[in-house]
């Protein structure tokens, strides 16, 4: 991974050092071993893998350390992305992963007491429930998640975890204009405004994304969010 390093100078002053580079080192040999048990991911060129999971994690970095060290949630996070990387490029921040599907949620377990990562906790529930649980609900500066669902879905999972003045950061694909306008009412009736849309390039050519920052101003209603499943078997209008 180090004949990568030199594409996280946008990052500064928040770029990996050595010991931070060594620990996305292990946190990716990780990911592709338990792969071959638990299906965790299509991707296992190195290459590919690493700009695709390790730099596209670490987009959302500049995002959230704006505000200082924050408690962060990250939904769907499957084998850890984008929260475990992170967590290793930020310390500081208190982070859970919250992953429904068991044998994934204990691989991020493994992962974090692996790499001696601390102040990390792991909730194997839907977002549904953690935002319906008081344990959980309005407690997170940051909900984030990448690729779990579309945006108005994704307000809905988020949106009722957060603090009012906290955010929510999903990552979505290049073209996501379309995805903004449909949640945009959703987003309001859930408490949120979009305060910034960012467009970002993946080098050698991977692609593009956009980074969507919904900050909350106002509580959410008690009815959000809705039992499991209808979120996206209904979405909000």
């Amino acid at each position: 991974m180090q004949e990568f390093y030199r594409f996280l100078d946008d990052l500064k002053p928040l770029t990996p050092g050595p010991a931070q580079m060594d620990l996305l080192a292990q946190f990716s040999a990780l990911v592709l071993e338990w792969n071959q048990k638990l299906n965790l991911t299509a991707i296992t060129a190195p290459e590919e893998f690493w700009i695709k999971h390790i730099y596209d994690s670490l987009t959302c970095l500049p995002a959230i350390f704006a505000f200082g060290p924050s408690s962060v949630i990250d939904i769907g996070t499957g084998a850890g992305f984008p929260g475990i990387p992170l967590k290793i490029a930020y310390p500081e921040m208190c982070l859970t992963l919250a992953e429904s599907v068991r044998k994934k949620a204990d691989f991020c377990q493994l992962a974090a007491d692996t790499l001696g990562l601390v102040n990390v906790k792991v909730a194997a529930e839907r977002a549904e429930t953690l935002g319906q649980d008081p344990a959980y609900r309005g407690r997170y500066d940051w909900a984030i998640a990448r690729a779990v669902a579309p945006l108005n879905v994704l307000a809905e999972y988020l949106l009722p975890l957060v603090h009012v003045g906290g955010h929510a950061l999903a990552q979505k694909g290049g073209n996501a204009g379309e995805e903004i306008s449909v949640a945009d009412k959703a987003i309001k009736k859930l408490g949120g405004e979009i305060k910034k849309v960012t467009q970002i390039e993946l080098p050698l050519g991977y692609g593009s994304r956009t980074l969507i920052t919904i900050r909350k101003i106002k509580q959410t209603a008690p009815i959000y969010p809705r039992r499991p499943g209808i979120p996206k078997k209904n979405p909000l209008a």
